[in-house]
């Protein structure tokens, strides 16, 4: 899209977003969010009354819109109207969607090895061993630059990863001889995992359809993503009693609540929690006078 294109109102929202510092990837879903609002409604979105919002929200309901859909509807309209338009009153009254949290899915350290040994070449086994190994998203992977290994300190530098924050996380031995093979192989100079295109490193998109290949051919039942390998470095460090607070830190959690969701799998530590009917048990056999 042009400059010329590009209305005054939807320049001082992206402007907006931009001062807030708003990922470009929230920017394009905030100022879609925006345009179909405006189709809705068949005329300029910022005529719109606090009716026309929940209708349209109903609109989206009646169409089958999930609650992710909905909650980030309703936060690019927040942001319009309370950013942009300075109108604080019209969505006072709006909510989010409360989410069902399901359990993430979880491999065994076994289905990890597999899937890793079934990586599609050694750059993808590398780029996944790496999100498991250090427990990074997809985006923090394909991000990574050569220079943020640093092999004195036994540390990977995460640069910029969600939330906008720096962190370090542990770089294994067994990590760093895979890397350094990778490195070693292909003589990457800039972008540890570069693209097609060297000068771009590797999309998510394609690391994400190394994942599914790699599951694939590791006869894996379980619905796997990139994700799910961090998943599975979470719950293995606090099945090896891994203080979930270090593991918060490690996965650059904001809050430690979204950390905590890992003890409801972590099947180890489940496991070794003793029932307090074996408690009662006991109590009751030694009660029990000897026959």
């Amino acid at each position: 899209m042009t400059d010329q294109a590009i209305s005054p109102l939807r320049r001082r929202m992206i402007e907006d977003m931009t001062i807030r510092k708003l990922a470009p990837k929230t920017q394009q879903g905030y100022i879609r969010a925006i345009k179909n609002f405006a189709a809705f409604l068949g005329r300029p979105p910022a005529t719109a009354s606090f009716e026309d919002i929940r209708r349209f929200q109903l609109h989206l309901v009646n169409n089958g819109a999930r609650p992710p859909i909905l909650n980030h509807n309703i936060s690019a309209l927040r942001f319009f109207f309370r950013v942009t338009l300075k109108r604080h009153a019209i969505v006072e009254h709006t909510h989010l969607v409360d989410q069902p949290r399901k359990l993430p899915v979880v491999l065994s350290p076994e289905e990890v090895a597999r899937l890793l040994d079934a990586a599609p070449g050694l750059k993808y086994k590398a780029a996944l061993s790496v999100a498991y190994g250090a427990g990074l998203r997809a985006g923090e992977v394909v991000a990574l630059k050569v220079s943020d290994i640093d092999s004195e300190r036994m540390l990977i530098r995460v640069e910029q990863g969600k939330g906008h924050k720096d962190r370090n996380v542990m770089l294994s031995p067994h990590l760093l001889e895979l890397l350094r093979t990778w490195w070693k192989t292909a003589r990457p100079q800039g972008w540890l995992f570069p693209g097609r295109d060297p000068v771009q490193p590797m999309t998510t998109r394609q690391l994400n359809r190394a994942c599914h290949a790699a599951a694939q051919l590791a006869e894996i039942d379980k619905r796997v993503s990139l994700h799910t390998l961090r998943h599975s470095f979470a719950t293995h460090l606090l099945e090896q009693n891994t203080d979930i607070r270090v593991i918060q830190v490690l996965l650059g959690h904001a809050k430690l609540e979204n950390t905590a969701l890992y003890t409801r799998v972590a099947t180890k530590t489940i496991q070794q929690v003793m029932s307090p009917l074996e408690h009662i048990a006991a109590k009751l056999n030694e009660a029990q006078p000897p026959t």
